[in-house]
């Protein structure tokens, strides 16, 4: 019998965590990803929410409408006829977010450097120079979980979390980047800020990007940093 290419396993008693089983990692994310949204636009009758990570997805569902053997044996039924090839985002939207880096070592940029061995210039290059894929959506606020920037190596976390974090904060931790939507406490280190506006408790849906689109980051100087203080944040 083929491997399957995906396992699922309870957790609790109201909800299926589903994880890839591909050795390919970027299929495997586009796998969870695409039955993410294949449920979401279903409308499941019993299923609460679901939450895609980088390569599972956690399916909550109301024990009063449907049971874990039942959502089990539909979520087998509709992996079997995902294409994990068939890119999650046929057109992905780019959004430039301007970044204020911390070359004045009011954060953590200086820190990130000695301990890559690298000038604060080059952790600004690596970070800005790629375009990144948003994997999925973290906490808090939707916060764009990313790939990191090519740092020699990972970025530790810090042994003393903030208690807060601003908003607009960019931050990198290991081998992943994001940006702060909202403030709350973090160990990430950071490397700068963005004066734009990422979350909107106005807008549907509260953050513009979704799993699939792409950021770029632009450094800036301060004036223009304070130019567009309070701009949202848009595709370009």
């Amino acid at each position: 019998m083929p491997s399957p290419v995906a396992t699922i396993s309870a957790s609790g008693n109201a909800a299926l965590r589903v994880s890839s089983a591909l050795e390919d990692r970027e299929a495997g994310w586009r796998l969870v990803h695409h039955l993410a949204r294949f449920i979401d636009d279903a409308r499941v009758p019993g299923v609460e929410c679901v939450i895609p990570t980088y390569d599972a997805a956690l399916i909550e569902i109301d024990p009063v409408e449907s049971s874990l053997e039942r959502m089990r044996s539909y979520l087998e039924s509709v992996i079997a006829r995902l294409d994990a090839d068939r890119p999650l985002t046929e057109t992905p939207r780019l959004f430039e977010v301007p970044v204020l880096y911390d070359l004045d070592g009011e954060l953590d940029l200086r820190m990130v450097a000695e301990a890559q061995g690298l000038s604060a210039a080059d952790i600004v290059r690596l970070h800005s120079e790629p375009s990144y894929v948003v994997r999925c959506l973290g906490a808090p606020g939707g916060s764009p979980m990313l790939d990191g920037p090519a740092f020699p190596l990972p970025v530790p976390r810090l042994s003393s979390p903030r208690a807060s974090v601003p908003q607009g904060v960019v931050s990198v931790a290991g081998r992943q980047a994001t940006i702060t939507p909202a403030a709350a406490p973090g160990g990430w280190a950071l490397i700068g800020r963005t004066p734009l506006v990422v979350l909107d408790l106005d807008a549907e849906p509260f953050v513009p990007y979704e799993p699939g689109d792409l950021i770029r980051f632009r450094p800036i100087a301060r004036d223009e940093y304070v130019s567009l203080l309070g701009t949202r944040m848009v595709a370009s």
